[in-house]
């Protein structure tokens, strides 16, 4: 087992995660329950096998397509998000529109 990978990863995604929405539901059911622990082990479940999917469906990825191949497709969905954000924008949030 690669140790600097697995520890690249750990901190990664807990940093990545402070602050999450999952992280939250679980402040919010923890303090409403009876049981923290069962809010925890819940949580710590679903985070594994999230990640879990997410390992296996990329390495099956990798495998079926070259690596060039995925570079080039992340690069151009990164820019395709990139150029809705900074360009398509610019129209109000129906959330925020008040009625008369």
């Amino acid at each position: 087992m690669d140790w600097h990978l697995l520890g690249l990863s750990f901190i990664t995604v807990f940093l990545s995660e402070l602050g999450d929405k999952s992280q939250l539901a679980a402040i919010a059911l923890s303090g409403r329950s009876n049981s923290p622990r069962a809010v925890f082990f819940g949580a710590a479940g679903a985070l594994l096998l999230t990640s879990l999917l997410g390992a296996l469906a990329g390495g099956a990825v990798a495998e079926l397509l070259p690596t060039r191949l995925l570079k080039a497709i992340a690069a151009v969905g990164f820019a395709v998000l990139a150029a809705r954000l900074l360009l398509f924008n610019n129209k109000p949030s129906t959330d925020s529109e008040q009625t008369p």
